[in-house]
């Protein structure tokens, strides 16, 4: 009995609070021209909200599992949770299919310390859209029955360690093929300058040069990860 009190103790404060979508309602249809309006409340799990501090709301379609979904459009880029639990965007026609209960939507929380809290709303409809989505999408929506979104994840350790990207933005950017981009946060300069004559921080390599237009690119923004690292020193 005392090693498993002990054990609850360790664990609760490492809890984080987790966001209960309340808008849209779970099977609603929405029309794609009209704005989207999206509410959330503490959902009385762990801490509460006032624990997390930023969030990035992305807007996605498919499965229920990582492999079969994607992240069409980034909502809010910069969502902080003192201004408030709601908030609002238009979603473009063209981005998904019309499929029932293809949409749902995902936050991306980050508390004070950098610890991630990813949590989903219940699945929705989108009436009016023009757009196809990937085989593998359509694959993971056949596949869906009813009206839950994937399941959370609350990941403990920070977003971002000094000396190097993780998660998404550790991938290559050109490597990249979603319709998000993910790019690392800048190491920030040293407070002296010690060195007297400037030297190459990587080896030289080739450019191709295009000869003829480029196709439009279809990402839509590019995320930068969360300034948690410590300065640089030279």
């Amino acid at each position: 009995m005392l090693i498993k009190a002990c054990l609850l103790a360790t664990l609760l404060p490492l809890a984080l609070a987790d966001v209960q979508f309340t808008s849209p309602a779970a099977g609603a249809t929405i029309a794609a021209a009209k704005p989207l309006a999206i509410k959330w409340k503490d959902s009385g799990d762990g801490t509460a909200l006032t624990d997390l501090a930023t969030y990035i709301l992305f807007l996605c379609a498919g499965g229920n599992d990582a492999a079969s979904f994607i992240q069409l459009a980034a909502i809010t880029e910069r969502g902080q949770f003192s201004t408030g639990s709601e908030v609002s965007g238009t979603v473009a026609a063209n981005v998904g299919g019309p499929d029932k209960n293809a949409y749902f939507l995902k936050i991306q929380s980050v508390g004070a310390k950098g610890a991630q809290v990813i949590n989903y709303s219940d699945r929705f409809t989108l009436s009016g859209m023009t757009g196809t989505f990937p085989p593998n999408v359509q694959a993971g929506i056949a596949k869906v029955s009813g009206t839950d979104g994937p399941p959370s994840t609350n990941q403990q350790a920070p977003a971002a360690a000094a000396g190097g990207a993780q998660g998404q933005e550790a991938v290559s950017y050109t490597a990249q093929t979603g319709l998000i981009k993910y790019a690392p946060m800048v190491t920030p300069p040293g407070t002296k300058i010690t060195k007297k004559a400037p030297t190459p921080r990587y080896p030289t390599s080739s450019v191709p040069i295009a000869q003829t237009f480029l196709p439009t690119p279809k990402q839509t923004t590019t995320m930068t990860a969360s300034a948690t690292y410590a300065p640089a020193r030279s």
